[in-house]
C-alpha cells in the first residue's frame, strides 16, 4: 500500500496539464499553450556558453551541499545590491530549482502538526510542500485586488502557527504586494514569533513602474524571521535547468544545508558556473524580456476583459493573468454542462485547442490562469480561439 504522505499528495495540477499538453502535440495535435509557467525566451547564449566552458572544464564532480563559493558570494552580492539586505555565503544555500528550496525551507522552520498559513489563490504545490512535513495548511483568501488580508492573516494564528508562505509577485494572481502590508505581516511574525518564507522567484517580471519589496529588508526583527526563496528559472529563462536557492539567518541557513545533504546534495556542479554568469552579466537580457511581457500582458488583458461575461484584474507582476469566468458555468456543449473551472478549461483544450489552468487547482474556483508566456501571435490566435469557443456555448 501506498504511505500515508503519499495517499495524502494531490499531484500538480499545472505538471498533470503540461503532460496532456505534450501527449497532444505529440500526437499532432495544434495546441497553443497559455498555461506554461516558463519564458518562452531561449536562454541567453553567454549563460549557455559559461556552461559548457565548465563542462569543458571538468566542473562536473560533487561539490559542497550548498554551492559553490563564487555562486554564494555572487547571491549575496546580488542581495545587497537588489534588495537591500545582507547576508554572508554561509546562510546561502543553492537547490535544485527554487521549488527545492521552498521544501528546504519548510523542512527546516516546521514540525508536524504544526499550522502555516498560505494566502490565497496561491501556488499549488504550497499546500503539498505543507502537507509533506505532516503540518496543516491554514488558506487564507486575499483582499478582492489579490493585496494580503492582514486582518484575516492575524485571525489565522494560533499557538500552532510556525509559518506563513508567501510569494511575490504571485503566481497565478500576478499581484505585486504592497510594502505596507509586508511591514504590517513582518510586525505580526515577530510579535508571534513565526517564520515568513517568502518566495521570490518573480522579483524581476513587475510592470507599471511598481517595485518589488523584500520582507527580510524592513528590519532586524523581520530579518530574523524571514527565509528567501529564489532562483534562476523566470528571470533569466532558466527553468530546465533547476538553480534555485535559500537565504536564512544563520541557524536556519545550517539546517537547511543539512537537510540537503540528504536529499539531492548539491545542485548541479556545472549549472552553477551558468548561474554565477548569469547573476553578473545578465540584466539587461531581464529588462528586454520584462518589456516583451508588459506588452503581451497589456493585449492579453484588453482581448479578454473585451470577451462576453469575461472580467479580469489589471494586475503589475509575473507573467499570468487570473480572469473570472463563471458567467459560463452553467452553459453547455454537446449536451454537457460546464460546472467548474476544470470543466471550462477541458472544454477549451477540447474545442480550440487552447492550453489554460483551471484556476479551482489555485483556490480561485472562478477563474483560470492564462499565461502570457507564449509569442504575440500565439497569444493572438489563442484568444481568438477561446473567444470563438465561448460563443458557441449554449
Amino acid at each position: 500500500m501506498l504511505s500515508k504522505i503519499a495517499q495524502n499528495i494531490t499531484p500538480s495540477a499545472t505538471c498533470e496539464l503540461e503532460g496532456v499538453v505534450s501527449d497532444m502535440k505529440a500526437a499532432g495535435v495544434d495546441v497553443i499553450g497559455l498555461n506554461a509557467g516558463e519564458p518562452d525566451f531561449d536562454t541567453p547564449e553567454n549563460i549557455r556558453d559559461a556552461c559548457k566552458k565548465a563542462l569543458d572544464e571538468g566542473k562536473t564532480r560533487y561539490i559542497n551541499v550548498p554551492g559553490i563559493p563564487a555562486l554564494r558570494k555572487a547571491i549575496c552580492e546580488k542581495l545587497k545590491r537588489d534588495n537591500g539586505v545582507e547576508y554572508t555565503p554561509a546562510q546561502i544555500c543553492v537547490s535544485t530549482g527554487a521549488k527545492q528550496a521552498l521544501n528546504n525551507a519548510i523542512m527546516a522552520v516546521v514540525n508536524a502538526g504544526d499550522e502555516v498559513i498560505i494566502p490565497m489563490p496561491g501556488w499549488v504545490s504550497y499546500v503539498e510542500i505543507v502537507k509533506l512535513v505532516g503540518a496543516v495548511p491554514v488558506c487564507v483568501d486575499t483582499k478582492e485586488d489579490f493585496q494580503l488580508d492582514l486582518d484575516a492573516i492575524e485571525k489565522a494564528i494560533t499557538p500552532k502557527t510556525a509559518a506563513i508562505m508567501i510569494n511575490t509577485p504571485n503566481n497565478p494572481t500576478g499581484a505585486v504586494y504592497t510594502r505596507e502590508s509586508l511591514e504590517k505581516l513582518a510586525e505580526l511574525a515577530i510579535k508571534h514569533d513565526f517564520y515568513i518564507v517568502s518566495d521570490e522567484v518573480y522579483e524581476k517580471l513587475i510592470y507599471n513602474g511598481k517595485k518589488h519589496e523584500c520582507v527580510a529588508s524592513f528590519s532586524e526583527g523581520a530579518y530574523n524571521h524571514t527565509v528567501i526563496i529564489n532562483g534562476m528559472s523566470k528571470a533569466f529563462a532558466m527553468t530546465g535547468w533547476r538553480c534555485g536557492y535559500t537565504a536564512a539567518p544563520a541557524d536556519i541557513a545550517a539546517g537547511i544545508s543539512a537537510i540537503q545533504g540528504h536529499t539531492t546534495s548539491n545542485s548541479t556542479t556545472f549549472v552553477q558556473w551558468a548561474s554565477l554568469e548569469a547573476l553578473e552579466k545578465n540584466d539587461g537580457t531581464i529588462r528586454e524580456m520584462v518589456g516583451e511581457y508588459a506588452k503581451r500582458k497589456d493585449y492579453t488583458y484588453g482581448r479578454l476583459t473585451g470577451m462576453e461575461g469575461i472580467s479580469c484584474a489589471n494586475v503589475d507582476g509575473a507573467f499570468y493573468l487570473l480572469p473570472d469566468v463563471s458567467y459560463y458555468f452553467g452553459k453547455k456543449y454537446d449536451g454537457k454542462e460546464i460546472k467548474d473551472s476544470f470543466d471550462f478549461c477541458s472544454y477549451i483544450l477540447e474545442k480550440a485547442h487552447v492550453a489554460i489552468v483551471p484556476g479551482g487547482a489555485f483556490n480561485a474556483p472562478n477563474c483560470v490562469r492564462i499565461a502570457y508566456t507564449n509569442s504575440m501571435p500565439k497569444i493572438q490566435e489563442g484568444l481568438d480561439r477561446l473567444e470563438k469557443a465561448l460563443k458557441e456555448l449554449d
